[in-house]
């Protein structure tokens, strides 16, 4: 009785998830638009892995709709109606990042007067969209891998660990492999991801 309870859920969670699918497919032919086999191809990833939750890297150059990519993932998940929350980590000065992305507690640093919730508490439950990861300090690497692994975050001059459910989507125009062989990148991030 109870694998069969089990089986019959498997499958009414399947059937849903290909309906969200088959219902989205026009909506992301109108968002993305081309009709070449490499924009099919795409579109078609994103309707495979949207409802999935996992982490995803997104590559390519300048210009080309990494962070539309990153929405309609987001847009097509069953967190659709959580918060979608973008940082341009190139845009942010390294300092700043820390605070930015986990929050202060008051006091942590000259002009923390108040709590402070970061970018990634405030997308729990929704999805965190890092552009331009390549630009992010090793040290931030380190917290953000720590993030990836654990689910949880540490507020800058907090002292306990908040959980987060978070899917982390990042985007880089540059071969993180090949930063990573430089020493320009963490390669147990870039392999997380």
């Amino acid at each position: 009785v109870v694998r069969r309870a089990l089986e019959k859920r498997q499958l009414v969670l399947e059937v849903e998830s290909l309906r969200r699918r088959l219902d989205h497919r026009d909506d992301l032919e109108d968002r993305l638009i081309g009709r070449s086999p490499q924009m099919a191809k795409v579109r078609q990833l994103i309707l495979d892995i949207a409802d999935t939750g996992v982490d995803v890297l997104i590559f390519g150059e300048t210009g080309t709709g990494k962070e539309m990519v990153a929405r309609c993932l987001h847009d097509l998940s069953g967190a659709k109606q959580e918060n979608y929350v973008a940082l341009n980590c190139g845009g942010m000065a390294d300092n700043l990042l820390d605070s930015e992305l986990f929050g202060n507690e008051p006091g942590a640093f000259t002009g923390a007067q108040k709590r402070r919730i970061g970018k990634i508490e405030y997308a729990s439950g929704g999805t965190m969209f890092l552009d331009e990861l390549e630009s992010m300090p090793m040290n931030m690497q380190v917290k953000l891998l720590r993030v990836l692994q654990e689910r949880v975050i540490e507020r800058v001059g907090g002292r306990g660990e908040i959980a987060v459910d978070v899917r982390i989507v990042c985007a880089t125009h540059q071969d993180l492999k090949v930063l990573a062989e430089q020493g320009r990148f963490r390669e147990d991030l870039f392999y997380r991801l």
